[in-house]
């Protein structure tokens, strides 16, 4: 394997420390107590055992560990055989001699020989390692090279503390593997220990946990130390999976780290992972643990923050059994769980029984009693605790203080809400922390409306002067309906930002739209400043929705229009806004022009909602070209077509296109794995009806069927695509499973049936279904009679056209276009052209403006019976209107 370079960078050394004399005994204490014990909270225990008693006892047992976690031995019997003083005095003097002290502590590479023995070696590895990195790890490349290596594990002890430092990890397992491949030490816990002290130091969990299983790949036994720095790594991280795996080996291996049982207890607790903390408090008593102060201390607190009080209770009872002290973070961790657990009588209780046993209540007590009486909601118990606590000198912490205006919002005492807010100031809480808290609380009590009275001085003052906090503050007065409190701060705010402004006051008038206040919304409009003449695009556009909602539309159109004439380039969302006005109203041909005016602005791309609209916008409009010209246009761009877009442009253009064109376009949906909706079959059923396609026609239907979208309207185009082509029986047999599957005969298919049987002349079956239509009282419409009348028209029957004509009056209908173009038709059949011509006449008195077939008809009844003359000048006046 090749050997192993460091990469030493030229960073600054510290130059100040010059080698004056060099104590071989110094030195020893110095490395033996180089690992500083881990510094945890109160509910973590000290790290039982330092780097150099694992180095003195690599073979400690259980009950050594046990009785080392009581008190640690005084390491000396190591340095009696280096008290020889005429020995040391003769290394001393030559150790001076192999390092230069010219600004910078080194080794003079120049005297130093290759014969030094390994001890001395590593004397100089450990002092260099002391003083500057870089060097240490020079001078370990000097020792590689120089045959100092092998089997030398102290020397790559003072390395591995060295890449620990610099965090090299990669260079520190590729020396591991040296270590054993090249230069035949034997690892031992030591090693891994010093890099996992590292990570423990630095919080390197993933490291820490790579270092662990790598000592037990390679056949390591750990020990107590090595359990110890892991587990208190794990639970700064609140690393569950890592800490389970870590103290499930532990036990295997038979060790006892009363901090491994601490860490667990605790992350699970954090983690409210109750269970499982209970487990291993069982476990203690399990494993033979004689627990210490933070073993009791983190099992009273795992109890405690589930509510467990009479649990908690009774470790607190067994503390004391086992001989240990009461202990004030014990007190106050009861009094917490009291307080979670709603039992502040026995909080109380313990309260005043602290002093009895010897204790004084500290800050924490006092916190934790004002903690659980606002949890009860008693105002003037956690007030009495909070005066207490400020009157001995103590300071609330931020809970205590958030607890405490809670209270105050809730039970209407302002005059101590603004003490508070005081209180705050004084300890230094920033005023933006200050309004959130004051602005939740008020929000929870449901009395916002309070806030105006509370904000003075120089917490209101800061809210003039923040763009952030007047933001916040006024969004809740807006919340609340606050409307004229708002105008107020605004009005009075300091801050300047025209651009931050509008976009508040987007912000304020969106807020108004989603809570519904839209009232609100238009008060906070008229008032807002206007900047530089120029308005708002986005909060124009918002307020054109709102008026929309409030069917305000001539305020909406004047809002667009104001916008129009701005001279702003209006965004594809302002169209839509627009269009969806215009809509609302039953402004299609509005709607129209705008969509006009935004095909020929350029820049805009229509997203896929807008396509959708403006396809059937075009459809309830007419505007067949448009539909025609929008869809070869969408053709040629990127436009994703989804199900909806499928569906939407084969519903609206199945009139404009040709009959492939959207034949095609159903089938390459089917393709694509979309399923038309009910609508789609519909509108496909009619085009295949009309072109007298009944094959495919049928074949759909019958897709439809199994797919489960049939409807009334269904049967009703399949019907009348039967009856168009003269298919009867077909019709017949489809009319009957229509009433078999259980829907009711709709007018429209016995319209469909009556045009059917009359255009052919079947007058015995054309009765047959007025007959079964009276049967099930199925009520005529103008349909029904117009197509009476143009089949008795054309039968020459012209009093039943008389009775029908009169039928149409009685029920109160009257007739209309389509009425009056068939009479005239009819009329004209039956050669009576005077009556076709009063007709003409009617129909205008009765406010109906006749069309093209009006003329049409009345040209032809003139033609058949002769009067020539008077359809000429009649079909002048056609030309004459533009028909």
């Amino acid at each position: 394997m090749a050997s192993l370079q460091f990469p030493i960078s030229l960073e600054t050394l510290d130059s100040s420390k010059k080698f004056n004399s060099f104590c071989y005994t110094r030195a020893a204490s110095v490395v033996l107590n180089r690992v500083n014990a881990v510094k945890v909270s109160r509910f973590q225990s000290e790290l039982p055992v330092d780097e150099s008693l694992v180095e003195q006892n690599p073979d400690c047992s259980r009950l050594e560990i046990d009785k080392g976690s009581s008190g640690r031995k005084k390491v000396s019997k190591r340095e009696v055989g280096l008290r020889s003083s005429s020995r040391k005095s003769k290394w001393v003097r030559k150790l001076e001699n192999l390092f230069v002290n010219d600004g910078e502590f080194d080794v003079d590479y120049s005297v130093i020989k290759s014969d030094l023995s390994l001890e001395h070696c590593n004397d100089i590895l450990k002092r260099l390692e002391r003083s500057s990195d870089v060097k240490t790890l020079k001078f370990f490349e000097w020792m590689r090279s120089n045959g100092k290596l092998k089997c030398n594990v102290s020397a790559f002890s003072s390395v591995f503390r060295v890449l620990g430092r610099r965090e090299n990890w990669d260079a520190a397992e590729k020396l591991i593997q040296e270590m054993v491949t090249e230069f035949g030490c034997e690892l031992n816990y030591q090693v891994f220990n010093t890099l996992i002290y590292a990570c423990s130091k630095l919080g390197r969990v993933e490291w820490g946990a790579k270092w662990f299983r790598m000592m037990l790949e390679h056949g390591v036994q750990p020990n107590v130390a090595t359990f110890g720095m892991l587990m208190g790594l794990y639970q700064k991280d609140w690393n569950v999976e890592e800490a389970e795996f870590t103290f499930s080996r532990m036990r295997n291996f038979g060790i006892v780290c009363q901090s491994a049982y601490s860490a667990m207890i605790t992350i699970y607790t954090r983690m409210n992972l109750y269970d499982r903390a209970e487990d291993i408090i069982g476990l203690i008593k399990e494993d033979g643990v004689r627990p210490n102060l933070d073993n009791w201390l983190v099992m009273i607190n795992a109890y405690c923050q589930q509510g467990k009080v009479e649990a908690a209770e009774l470790v607190l009872v067994s503390m004391k059994e086992a001989g240990f002290s009461p202990n004030i973070v014990a007190y106050n961790t009861l009094i917490t769980g009291y307080g979670k657990a709603s039992k502040m009588d026995a909080a109380h209780h313990l309260f005043l029984g602290i002093k009895k046993v010897g204790l004084e209540p500290d800050e924490t007590t006092y916190r934790s009693m004002i903690e659980g009486w606002g949890r009860a909601d008693n105002y003037k118990e956690a007030d009495w605790y909070y005066k207490e606590l400020k009157r001995l000198g103590y300071k609330p912490n931020s809970s205590n203080l958030y607890t405490l205006i809670n209270l105050q919002a809730k039970h209407e005492d302002v005059e101590g809400a603004i003490r508070t807010l005081d209180d705050m100031q004084k300890i230094g809480c920033q005023y933006s922390s200050m309004l959130g808290t004051l602005l939740q609380a008020y929000e929870k009590a449901g009395r916002i409306d309070k806030v105006p009275f509370l904000l003075r001085g120089s917490l209101y003052q800061h809210v003039l002067v923040s763009r952030t906090s007047c933001s916040s503050l006024v969004m809740a007065y807006v919340k609340h309906c606050l409307v004229d409190d708002t105008m107020k701060v605004l009005r009075e705010k300091q801050w300047k930002d025209p651009h931050f402004e509008d976009n508040l006051y987007h912000l304020l008038i969106c807020s108004c739209k989603e809570l519904g206040h839209l009232e609100n919304a238009v008060t906070i409009y008229n008032q807002m400043p206007r900047h530089d003449g120029k308005p708002n695009m986005h909060i124009m556009c918002t307020m054109i929705d709102i008026y929309s909602i409030m069917d305000l539309f001539s305020e909406a159109e004047k809002v667009y229009v104001e916008l129009k004439s701005s001279g702003i380039a209006l965004d594809m969302i302002a169209y839509g806004i627009a269009v969806r006005m215009y809509v609302k109203a039953g402004s299609l041909e509005d709607a129209c022009s705008v969509l006009d005016t935004m095909d020929k602005q350029e820049g805009i791309v229509p997203d896929i909602y807008m396509l959708r609209d403006m396809f059937r916008i075009y459809q309830k409009c007419g505007r067949l070209d448009k539909l025609k010209d929008l869809y070869y246009r969408i053709l040629k761009t990127r436009v994703t077509w989804d199900q909806e877009m499928y569906n939407c442009v084969i519903n609206c253009c199945s009139r404009a296109l040709p009959i492939d064109e959207i034949s095609e376009m159903f089938d390459q949906m089917l393709q694509r794995g979309f399923v038309p909706n009910t609508i789609t079959f519909n509108v496909m059923l009619d085009v295949y009806g009309k072109a007298k396609l009944l094959k495919k026609a049928r074949k759909l239907f019958l897709m439809a069927q199994k797919w489960d979208l049939v409807d009334t309207i269904s049967y009703n185009t399949i019907i009348a695509a039967y009856g168009r082509n003269r298919d009867f029986k077909s019709m017949s047999s489809t009319v009957r499973e229509m009433q078999f599957k259980g829907f009711s005969v709709s007018l429209e298919v016995y319209n469909s049936m009556l045009n059917a049987y009359g255009k052919e002349s079947q007058m015995e079956r054309f009765r047959s279904v007025l007959q079964r239509m009276k049967e099930t009282s199925c009520a005529s419409d103008h349909h029904t009679y117009n197509i009476m009348i143009n089949i008795y028209g054309e039968q020459g029957w012209i009093d039943e056209v008389a009775g029908v004509l009169t039928e149409l009056k009685e029920c109160g209908l009257g007739p209309d276009l389509c009425s009056y173009n068939t009479l005239i038709k009819a009329y004209g059949i039956a050669g009576m052209v005077e009556d076709a011509v009063r007709l003409l006449r009617e129909m205008r008195d009765n406010g109906i403006e006749p069309d093209k077939i009006t003329y049409i008809n009345l040209i032809a009844a003139l033609r058949k019976n002769d009067e020539y003359l008077e359809a000429v000048k009649w079909s002048l006046w056609m030309k004459q209107m533009g028909l």
